[in-house]
């Protein structure tokens, strides 16, 4: 694992920010995993993904719904652990398990920033994660966009 980026979300909720993220990853060559904990969540996501922009489209699929994961440049999944689609970017959202964090070569951890559960969790995460040795980076959304502040 190269790093833990968290990702505070404060002025746009996650279908409409975690769309221009996988973009900016997958244009980057790299496969992604989006692992979450509930199927309304995953299907909130699905939706935003195919209609976030009239003039662009993200390749994707949520798991188990008949198609091949492998051909999948982002996977949408509530698996706990593995990487179906052979993805370098793993991103969690809703405080989804990591036990396999070390298959990854990067880890984008989106919270929600008006919620004091996911805060108090995301806290939790990064200390763990220090503890652990394991790189972190801090970025704060603004209006203006993300804004790495630690």
């Amino acid at each position: 694992m190269n790093e833990v980026s968290f990702y505070h979300l404060q002025s746009e909720p996650l279908a409409r920010a975690l769309p221009r993220l996988l973009e900016k990853v997958t244009e980057r060559g790299f496969r992604v995993l989006v692992r979450g904990q509930t199927e309304e969540q995953l299907e909130q996501l699905d939706d935003a993904l195919w209609s976030y922009r009239a003039d662009s489209f993200l390749p994707h699929a949520v798991a188990g719904e008949g198609v091949d994961p492998a051909a999948q440049p982002v996977l949408l999944t509530r698996e706990t652990e593995g990487n179906a689609n052979g993805a370098a970017v793993l991103v969690l959202i809703e405080h989804a398990p990591a036990a396999d964090l070390a298959a990854f070569d990067r880890c984008l951890y989106l919270f929600d920033g008006e919620d004091e559960a996911s805060l108090t969790a995301a806290r939790t995460r990064w200390r763990e994660l220090k503890d652990s040795d394991i790189p972190v980076s801090y970025y704060q959304q603004t209006e203006a966009g993300w804004k790495k502040m630690a």
